[in-house]
């Protein structure tokens, strides 16, 4: 999808700082980062939300996912990692291509998950 931002990402057609890459998932640095380490792992086909993703693929960005918090941990040492996924405008999803977001935490860092 030519319009996708993550699938330009992916197309290489736009720049992104990528940390982490295998044949079916591709990670890099979130631009509006909460803290520093802040990293997005998408699903390199184009697939809107939890609800389009079949079972390979959903092994294969969790596996990248686990990499990648690894790499987070040894590199920012944080208190914590939150994933983040939302799926649907009412549940905050904002660029419709499959991703998470793993965030690096620390106490009093100000990032808030309220219900």
């Amino acid at each position: 999808m030519a319009e996708c931002i993550f699938c330009r990402i992916v197309a290489k057609s736009v720049p992104a700082s990528v940390v982490w890459e295998d044949e079916l998932t591709i990670a890099f640095m979130d631009l509006g980062s909460v803290n520093p380490g802040h990293t997005l792992v998408a699903v390199k086909p184009h697939v809107e939300n939890i609800f389009a993703l079949d079972e390979p693929l959903a092994a294969a960005v969790f596996q990248s996912a686990v990499k990648v918090a690894l790499a987070i941990e040894r590199a920012f040492a944080p208190e914590g990692v939150t994933l983040y996924q939302a799926n649907g405008a009412a549940a905050g999803q904002t660029v419709f291509h499959f991703h998470l977001h793993l965030v690096p935490r620390y106490a009093g860092d100000g990032m808030a998950l309220a219900w």
